[in-house]
């Protein structure tokens, strides 16, 4: 039995998948991208369903084109399953993909994006050098495509909390639980009251840093500095800060966000900066705020570097991980409990942290 024609089009099976895996899935990009979307449109359309025995391969996908998804009925539908499987079979009209699409779908697309997630089954049995298709739409993922869209988001809901790894759905939960980018931001500090940030991405992950960061990685955290690109400073403790014997030119070195641990044998300084679309510890950078610490009679055990990020898959990390400073942290707001350390040796001052 074929799925019921007319099969959703590409631009909302494209919706859906950004609707199920959202965002703080790892390797979403592979997930909810055009070709992802094509590729869940071909196995509907030739009943590449979990349990009916037809299975999909990545030539499908390339040799179908908008004038033959266009003609539903099941026996055009039956007819592109036979031609696609013939040997040298060259489509008359103008395809969606190139042959030399073939391994990004496979790869990407199918193994290490829906295979990965539990979306698609493999069949079995099948040698790797085999022209055969061997991939099918796991049944319970491809109902998502032919509910109503009142039915859609809790059926969403329902398949990633079967489908989906724990720190998958914990990551999920706290990027799609965030303020929206377009509020005001409250931060709670560590000692008692708060302060506004203007609205923003960088604000959301600066309360991250304040209320999730500080009080899960540090022992007695306390907010020095809090700066912001619209207000400059937000928040300076100057009084504590004159009593650990730091003080930061504000001309000069504006950090995002400098946080001090009290609950250490030795006061340890940690310089934060929030990445939300550049800007990380570089190594020019560090060795600005070495020397100010170093100034303040701080020697470099006692100062940690953190570069900020929404998550491991995001845009910024990718781009400016090679310019990241040696010896510092990365932390990711998706993952709170989790610190990247880049250490250069076993010495590193920020292995205590």
């Amino acid at each position: 039995m074929y799925a019921q024609a007319p099969l959703p089009e590409i631009g909302e099976i494209k919706r859906r998948l950004q609707g199920i895996f959202l965002e703080g899935v790892s390797d979403r990009n592979y997930l909810v991208r055009e070709m992802a979307a094509k590729t869940v449109f071909v196995m509907l359309y030739i009943d590449a369903i979990e349990g009916r025995d037809v299975w999909v391969g990545p030539k499908q996908i390339t040799r179908m084109s908008d004038s033959t998804a266009s003609m539903q009925d099941e026996v055009h539908r039956k007819q592109y399953i036979v031609n696609t499987s013939k040997r040298g079979y060259k489509p008359e009209d103008e395809t969606w993909y190139q042959d030399n699409t073939r391994e990004p779908i496979r790869d990407e697309t199918l193994r290490q994006g829906f295979v990965e997630k539990g979306a698609v089954v493999m069949r079995q049995g099948i040698p790797t050098t085999s022209s055969k298709g061997r991939y099918a739409l796991r049944e319970s993922f491809a109902n998502l495509f032919t509910l109503d869209d009142d039915e859609f988001d809790q059926a969403a809901e329902n398949w990633r909390e079967h489908h989906l790894s724990a720190p998958e759905l914990a990551r999920t939960r706290i990027m799609n639980a965030r303020v929206s980018d377009q509020e005001a931001v409250e931060v709670r500090l560590p000692g008692g009251g708060s302060r506004v940030l203007s609205a923003g991405m960088s604000s959301i992950l600066t309360k991250a840093v304040i209320e999730e960061f500080a009080t899960k990685h540090l022992l007695e955290p306390v907010v020095l500095w809090v700066s912001e690109s619209s207000k400059k400073v937000v928040l300076d403790d100057d009084e504590l800060m004159k009593s650990i014997g730091l003080v930061i030119d504000q001309q000069k070195l504006l950090p995002d966000v400098v946080l001090a641990d009290l609950g250490r044998e030795r006061v340890l300084i940690v310089f934060i900066e929030i990445v939300a679309t550049d800007g990380p510890i570089t190594e020019r950078r560090k060795l600005e705020l070495l020397a100010l610490t170093e100034t303040a009679g701080y020697p470099p055990e006692q100062i940690a570097f953190v570069s900020v990020f929404e998550h491991r898959n995001v845009d910024p990390l990718k781009r400016r991980l090679s310019g990241i400073a040696v010896d510092s942290l990365i932390w990711c707001m998706a993952e709170p409990d989790l610190l990247i350390k880049l250490e250069q040796d076993s010495r590193d001052p920020l292995s205590s942290l």
